[in-house]
């Protein structure tokens, strides 16, 4: 164990890409939780990728740890060596606490894992089921679900649904804990502007451009509709089904943003559109959804019981592009509106706030540190 003092945990977070975010879910949980935990006077270290846009040894304070990550090379095989380097790195850094994002390509690794620290592991939604993966690679990932349940000391799911398959399937019992959001997002209708868009005369979606998240069906629903104002798609058309969505949908109507990272224009883009749309349906608590609800947008998602586990009621739902050009038809006069963009504020300030987020995870890690190694416990008078 480390030198454990005064100064709290000394923890490692590792899985993502790097932080600031410029990908995705697991990149915004470790932006936000590395800074809070720092913020509480723990050491913090983010694992980064040497792809990683942001090439400094530190981000507010917390310490980044560059690895060697070849996926632009050798592509999601790569995710399986970086994460090797990573847990490598690992070994000497004599951590209290490493948190570990996903399973998908850390887990074949898990004889390596520094069992000095615990191993607190975040489960990722149901991995095995991405329409992205075939048989083979949904099998495999399946075994590592597996492997990944009973070798971590301390399972973390963000959705219930997540929480009641690892209880069912595996016999153990995961910590829920979501994602956070900020209930008070900094918004200017001048970012607008860079879009040539209207405050409430625009339709977005923010989503990776992978099939699981139901572009095609959100830009199908639309074109059905036959609305006039613009549907505005935020992501990264680099992928392969990126590529096919903008070469199918060259339509004057749909702008194709490009990925954004600036939390104050994707807040501000939410904020003023006049409906959102999450297409998301495999995965747990998704940070774009959370963020919609704090920007007090109307919501249009995937009907799956990772979405109404979150919005209950206070959403139009679709699978179809028949169900979401039905929502686009109503939203004008729908007035059940209001009320559903005063509730999903109301659960963002009472259930999801960073804050919020954050101590339960410090809370986590001080009651696995106690359970497994009461000697470091008591030399940081963690009162639990």
């Amino acid at each position: 164990m480390s030198h454990a003092n005064q100064k709290g945990l000394k923890i490692g977070i590792s899985g993502c890409r790097g932080i600031p975010n410029h990908y995705g879910g697991y990149e915004q949980f470790a932006q936000y939780l590395s800074e809070g935990l720092l913020q509480r006077g723990h050491q913090v270290f983010v694992y980064q990728s040497s792809l990683h846009p942001y090439t400094q040894n530190q981000w507010q304070g917390v310490q980044l740890l560059r690895k060697f990550d070849p996926e632009d090379k050798l592509g999601p095989f790569g995710q399986f060596i970086y994460d090797f380097n990573c847990l490598i790195d690992a070994k000497k850094r004599n951590f209290d606490v490493l948190l570990q994002l996903g399973y998908t390509s850390n887990t074949i690794w898990y004889p390596l894992w520094d069992r000095r620290a615990v191993q607190v592991l975040h489960l990722d939604g149901l991995e095995w089921k991405r329409s992205k993966y075939g048989p083979l690679t949904q099998r495999f990932l399946k075994k590592m679900e597996a492997i990944a349940t009973h070798q971590a000391d301390v399972l973390i799911a963000d959705s219930p649904v997540i929480q009641s398959h690892t209880r069912q399937q595996y016999g153990r019992k995961a910590i829920f804990i979501a994602y956070g959001a900020n209930a008070q997002p900094q918004t200017d209708k001048k970012h607008l502007d860079t879009f040539n868009l209207t405050p409430g005369q625009y339709f977005l979606a923010i989503a990776r451009f992978v099939p699981e998240n139901n572009l095609h069906t959100i830009i199908e629903g639309y074109l059905k509709s036959a609305q006039k104002h613009p549907l505005v798609l935020v992501g990264s058309t680099q992928t392969k089904y990126g590529k096919e969505l903008f070469q199918k949908y060259q339509d004057k109507n749909i702008l194709f943003a490009g990925a954004l990272f600036n939390q104050e224009v994707l807040d501000s883009l939410r904020a003023y559109a006049s409906l959102y749309f999450h297409g998301h349906s495999v995965g747990g608590t998704n940070p774009s959804l959370l963020e919609a609800m704090a920007c007090s947008v109307p919501i249009c998602a995937n009907d799956n019981a990772f979405n109404r586990a979150i919005l209950d009621e206070q959403a139009y739902y679709f699978n179809t592009p028949d169900q979401l050009k039905n929502a686009l038809l109503k939203v004008d006069s729908d007035k059940r509106l209001q009320a559903w963009k005063t509730n999903n504020l109301q659960k963002i300030r009472a259930d999801y706030q960073w804050e919020y987020i954050i101590e339960q995870v410090e809370q986590l890690f001080f009651k696995a540190l106690n359970r497994q190694h009461p000697q470091v416990a008591t030399e940081i008078n963690i009162n639990i």
